[in-house]
């Protein structure tokens, strides 16, 4: 069953992302052939609306090929007048941009079904308060359930973080305890601590642990939509410095995984419920809206590139630095497929 859902989450993916630029390119009248889910031999082809819709056998992936652009081919052209190369260079950008934007769009619409059901989160209810900490000498206590801070309403632990982290002045927290409303008094500290990539950081705390108490919520349409929005931007700039400090060496070369990785991470959050895996697949959607940005040769951000410089100086890359950047980013891609596939198998088998 986890091999099941990881097929059709994976897929999806991908059909959303080939999708957009499909119906950015068929907009601006470019002939579509082939739009494939998955790479090699065809299992299931059906032509619809000109074009060659497609179920391939190795599904890690997919393609849409329009007229005059060709992936292995750089330096062929077409200039029938629904062709790729007839477009603008601003026009091919929306193009290119509308793959990943899709995937952006499809995490939003994602993270927003799961605000508005049933769904579970950290509570805050404190679990331990470190010791001259600002809330053990305010009289903070364990089992303490936070339910204002200042005029801002707790429902999270989540929401107590964004608040003491936005917050210059005193700190009025409201909570309960013993059936009694208690206010106390305090400021947050400028404290040394780890951010998620393990680096030295000073963050504002006010010295506690979260309990492990679940409550379950769900949000109101507009508050909903807020919190899609914050949850896309909030995933999108994880997955943007998880990159950044990939290539500093800040993460080391071992935490890069492969369709293994994936496929665990999607199986296990199929065992624990269809939102679980809608969260899954949030993530790796605007995971693979992010990675696609990325400036290399033969991914979208390294098409993009090609066509700003075009704008910018007028003239197209010549044929023979087009021809070896598109090798050069073909080499990177297969090494970090086969970085992620032996790190992978170092790691469960």
């Amino acid at each position: 069953m986890g091999t099941i859902t990881f097929l059709l989450v994976l897929s999806a993916l991908v059909f959303f992302h080939e999708l957009g630029h499909f119906s950015v390119a068929r907009f601006l009248g470019v002939k579509v052939y082939d739009f494939s889910i998955g790479f090699g031999p065809k299992l299931f082809t059906k032509e619809f609306m000109g074009t060659k819709w497609s179920l391939s056998l190795f599904p890690l992936g997919g393609y849409v090929k329009m007229k005059g652009q060709e992936d292995l081919a750089p330096t062929k052209t077409n200039n029938d007048k629904d062709s790729y190369n007839r477009l603008t260079p601003l026009q091919r950008i929306f193009i290119l941009v509308a793959g990943p934007g899709a995937n952006f769009v499809l995490a939003f619409i994602l993270y927003f079904i799961i605000a508005v059901s049933d769904h579970q989160v950290l509570s805050a209810t404190v679990g331990k308060v470190m010791p001259n900490s600002p809330a053990a000498k305010a009289g903070l206590m364990k089992n303490d359930k936070i339910i204002k801070i200042n005029d801002k309403q707790i429902v999270s632990w989540n929401d107590l973080g964004k608040v003491i982290k936005s917050t210059n002045q005193m700190l009025y927290i409201t909570v309960k305890r013993d059936n009694k409303i208690k206010t106390l008094v305090m400021k947050a500290k400028l404290t040394d601590t780890q951010n998620m990539f393990k680096e030295h950081v000073k963050r504002k705390l006010i010295g506690i642990r979260p309990a492990p108490v679940a409550i379950t919520v769900s949000y109101g349409f507009l508050d909903g939509l807020n919190n899609a929005y914050e949850q896309t931007a909030q995933a999108s700039k994880m997955i943007f410095k998880g990159v950044q400090k990939l290539i500093s060496g800040v993460v080391p070369s071992s935490e890069v995984g492969g369709v293994i990785s994936i496929g665990k991470v999607i199986s296990d959050a199929s065992a624990n419920g269809l939102l679980a895996t809608l969260l899954i697949a949030a993530l790796l959607s605007v995971n693979l809206g992010v990675l696609n940005l990325l400036p290399i040769p033969a991914l979208d951000g390294g098409h993009i590139i090609f066509n700003l410089y075009e704008m910018i100086t007028k003239r197209k890359p010549s044929d023979k630095v087009l021809i070896q950047l598109t090798i050069m980013g073909w080499i990177i891609l297969l090494g970090l497929m086969i970085l992620g596939v032996y790190n992978d198998i170092n790691r469960f088998f």
